[in-house]
């Protein structure tokens, strides 16, 4: 089943009942051949209320959404569906709030809803990036000075995490190549257009603190060894130069703050954060610290998709839904139950981050000390 929907208004009239959303499910989720997610043997039972796995070794009923975020879910598909459209495609994302009112359901149904989707959009074994790579870091968290006088926490101004959660961004910037074409309309003249090759992508991820083993570990986990990493001045970033092709900007005051070396910047990043401080500021007004991974999974999914349809954008939500559920229960837990946050963003194993983290903190002091000598003129080694 093949569809292309140009608005909210088209998605609402396609699905028109529940059968048609369960059709529509079960050729993005399986295609021709259903498969039993339980055992994955592909030789079914149709029932009334769904399928039956034919292997004798497991035999098991299973419907279209079972393993999926619908599983045992008490809101229609179409309900599902349009609050997928609706997260998707807005460029700051939807409140809860609105949610409830644009759907006719409580907000608390509204935000339990809105999580399961942003749960479903996390990247779950993100392709490590390559070329020209940005990477910062921002906080994120209320003002100390709007807080109320009762409320002000001490100490918490610049980099301090008393208050602000640390999130790492790293992105690869896009390439693109120039080619010379016939003019559309004037006969004999060509103009040049620039044809984008790879576009864009990020990896956001919520960190505890910003020291060089927490940043250098996620980065040589996620961005390969022959890239160009261009990074600010930060302490915290002085030994990439001994894996990487590392290029520091150091950021002044004033109105130009951002420099540029050469054809170095790290405004594409800085464009990101903008995307979701706005996001922080105009739609949610509050993240909270345990929900803070889900937030930025979302802005990194549209982030990525930028240069899609709405319609594409809606179909790859849909085609992550499997094995992506979290209960509610799970969602309002202290975090022992819930969603466990992966170390890195690639998900590399626990021993391999180990053996990074030391040969990072054997090589940062290293850099450190070659980074003095090449200021002072002398070496230390």
């Amino acid at each position: 089943m093949e569809k292309r929907f140009n608005s909210l208004l088209q998605l609402i009239d396609f699905f028109k009942d529940e059968s048609i959303c369960k059709e529509y499910l079960a050729q993005q989720r399986w295609g021709n051949t259903v498969t039993c997610p339980h055992c994955k043997h592909n030789k079914v039972y149709v029932t009334n209320r769904g399928y039956k796995c034919a292997d004798k070794a497991c035999y098991k009923k299973f419907s279209v959404t079972t393993g999926t975020i619908y599983e045992n879910t008490k809101i229609s598909l179409r309900t599902w569906f349009a609050a997928m459209y609706l997260l998707t495609a807005h460029k700051k994302g939807i409140s809860s709030h609105q949610l409830a009112r644009d759907l006719n359901i409580t907000q608390r149904t509204a935000w339990f809803v809105l999580h399961r989707i942003r749960e479903m959009l996390k990247e779950k074994a993100p392709k490590a990036l390559s070329g020209d790579i940005e990477v910062d870091e921002t906080f994120v968290g209320g003002k100390n000075k709007n807080r109320h006088k009762d409320k002000k926490i001490e100490g918490s101004q610049g980099r301090s995490n008393k208050d602000k959660k640390p999130v790492l961004g790293i992105v690869q910037k896009k390439t693109f190549e120039i080619i010379e074409r016939p003019h559309k309309v004037i006969a004999g003249k060509t103009v040049k257009e620039k044809i984008i090759t790879e576009p864009s992508r990020v990896i956001c991820q919520v960190i505890d603190d910003t020291d060089a083993v927490t940043l250098q570990t996620i980065l040589t986990s996620n961005v390969e060894f022959d890239s160009t990493i261009v990074s600010d001045a930060y302490k915290s970033y002085i030994g990439l130069e001994l894996t990487y092709n590392h290029i520091r900007v150091k950021h002044t005051e004033g109105e130009d703050k951002y420099k540029t070396v050469g054809e170095h910047h790290t405004n594409t990043i800085e464009g990101f954060w903008t995307s979701l401080k706005r996001s922080y500021i105009g739609i949610y007004h509050y993240m909270s610290p345990k929900h803070l991974q889900r937030y930025c999974d979302e802005m990194s999914f549209r982030y990525n998709t930028v240069n899609s349809t709405d319609c594409f954008r809606f179909e790859q939500a849909v085609g992550r839904a499997e094995n992506a559920r979290i209960t509610y229960k799970q969602l309002i837990g202290d975090g022992k139950k819930g969603r466990k946050e992966d170390s890195t963003l690639a998900g590399s194993n626990f021993r391999r981050q180990e053996n990074i983290k030391e040969e990072i903190n054997h090589e940062r002091f290293r850099g450190e000390a070659e980074f003095r000598g090449n200021i002072s003129g002398k070496s230390e080694f």
